[in-house]
Parts: structure tokens; sequence; C-alpha cells
């Protein structure tokens, strides 16, 4: 599913908890636009989430301005100009206050990977403690998403602003959907839809989070999954992802594995109830623990709206 402007939805997976916050009497409300605490909407899609000394930080794909269909094309690739990358920051998960631009977009040079006609797509951000650097990458691509690249930048502290440093295919391979997994012995792993959106890889990342090992296991091979979220639970991996139907939602799909390089098997759709078949009209983008309560996950998922 090829994305644009997006409503960030919130549901519950594995466990029902509550998703009212004492302190500010606050409810996530799925599919509604959400405020930050300036009163602005939101603007951080294909997000990702990182907790870092008591804080989450939220991090997405800013959307704004005109939307228009790439001409030329098979699929209704509708684009509107990359904005960068925002940050959002929250002690609750309800009150979210706008940290600025962590990743800006470039506005003058049309070759640079980061320039506004390119796509800027579902970044994330992990920490690495050994070089104590925070590490992000995107997918990065052309209009067309014939580019089909990774980029990483850096930062010295969560928020930004971030250095960009390159974009590769890695491995030499096709990268578009992505998503980063950080264990819990500190190595990293970057999935991502690969070889035409036909096979999944999980790519084991070098100690400094910067770049793949070569390490790589293919997984749902001819399966044609993407937008990947992966989490952990009683030590055991899963990944939920969504089939491959241009702008229209499908149903999810989770896997799960013994070991993330391991063999993975293909599960069940995870959403319950109405709308289930259609991910409750969404995409998925990231699986966020809760910190401090070992069996309570959120789920996150874009609803897209190709023409706008």
């Amino acid at each position: 599913m090829k994305r644009i402007s997006s409503i960030f939805l919130i549901i519950i997976l594995l466990v029902g908890i509550s998703c009212k916050n004492e302190s500010s009497d606050k409810k996530i409300n799925p599919g509604e636009v959400w405020n930050d605490t300036d009163g602005n909407p939101i603007n951080a899609h294909g997000g990702g989430f990182l907790f870092h000394n008591g804080k989450y930080y939220w991090f997405g794909e800013i959307k704004k301005g005109k939307t228009w269909l790439v001409p030329g094309q098979t699929w209704e690739c509708y684009r509107t100009n990359a904005g960068g990358v925002s940050c959002y920051s929250s002690e609750n998960l309800t009150d979210w206050k706008f940290e600025g631009v962590a990743l800006a977009p470039n506005t003058s040079d049309s070759t640079h990977d980061l320039h506004t006609s390119k796509v800027l797509e579902r970044p994330k951000v992990i920490y690495n403690e050994k070089t104590k650097k925070f590490v992000m990458w995107l997918h990065i691509d052309s209009q067309d998403y014939s580019y089909a690249r990774a980029g990483v930048a850096t930062a010295d502290k969560p928020e930004g602003p971030y250095s960009f440093i390159e974009s590769i295919r890695p491995n030499g391979q096709m990268s578009r959907d992505m998503s980063l997994f950080k264990d819990d012995d500190g190595k990293a792993y970057h999935i991502f839809s690969s070889e035409m959106n036909a096979t999944m890889h999980i790519s084991l990342l070098t100690d400094d989070y910067l770049k793949p090992t070569g390490t790589v296991n293919r997984i749902f091979i001819d399966k044609s999954r993407e937008a990947p979220a992966m989490f952990k639970h009683k030590g055991k991996y899963y990944l939920v992802t969504s089939g491959c139907t241009g702008w229209s939602p499908n149903p999810a799909l989770l896997g799960s594995a013994d070991t993330i390089l391991g063999e993975w098997i293909e599960m069940y759709n995870p959403c319950k109830g109405p709308n289930a078949d259609s991910t409750f009209f969404a995409q998925s983008t990231y699986v966020l623990p809760i910190e401090g309560k070992a069996d309570q996950f959120i789920f996150m998922a874009d609803r897209w709206n190709k023409t706008n």
C-alpha cells in the first residue's frame, strides 16, 4: 500500500489495556484527528517510537500541501512533497509535544536523497549505547518508487537534529517499507520489503547500527508482504505485516519465530472485531511495548487517504 496523507490509528494488541491517562483524564481515540499540546494535528505518519530516559518519542513523515498523481504509472501513485521527519515527545502517551523537524528535507538540490521531490517514509529510531548516538533509518525513494533505498542518519539527542549519512540498497537489495528492531542483547535489525516487494528481509546491522552486516534472513518468500512491525514477547519474536494491494487496506498477518534469524511461521490476522478484515481500514507501522508493563502493547497503523 503506497502512501500519502494519513490518520494515525491506535488499537490494543495481545491484551486489553486502558488507554486512559489518569493524570490528564484523556483517552486515545482510534481513527480521529489527534492534536499536539499546541492544539495542532499531529503530523507524523508511518511512525516509529523510541522510549528514552522516561519519555516516549514519536517520529513520522511530515505530509502537507498539494497532492498529485505521478504520470505514467500502472497504479495510483499519488504523491505530495516530502516534508522530512517530525518528532513529538510524551510522558503519558496521550499528550504529545512537538519537538520540531528531526530530519529536514532538502529544498534546493533535486538530486539529493532528501529533496522534497523524493519519497521519505517510515522513519524509525533506535539508540546505540556504545556510540551514544540515536540512529534513524527510513525508506527513501523516487516519485515512481523505482529507487528503493534505505537511508540512515544520526543525532546526539533523541529529538535531533539528525545528520544524514547516506542511502543504500542494503546488501545490494531493494528496500521499501521498513522498520527497525533492537533486541535485548543490543543487536539491531533492519526489516524491509525487498525483491519487488515479494519477500521480506531481516538484515542484521553492524554494532554501530549504520550498515548491514551481510547477514540476512529472507522470510515470507514470494508472499508480497509490506508494512512490517516487529516486537518480542516472552522470548518469542512477532511480526505484523500487510498485503500489497495499492491504496486499498487488507487483512494484517501475524508471523512468529523462536529466533529472529530462524524460521518464521505465518499465523493469522491478529485483528479482531468489526472491520478486522481490513485492519480497521488501516496499515501497520509499529508495535509499541508499554514501558514497565511486560504484557501490554499498542499497535499503530495508518489510514491512508490517497487523494489528500
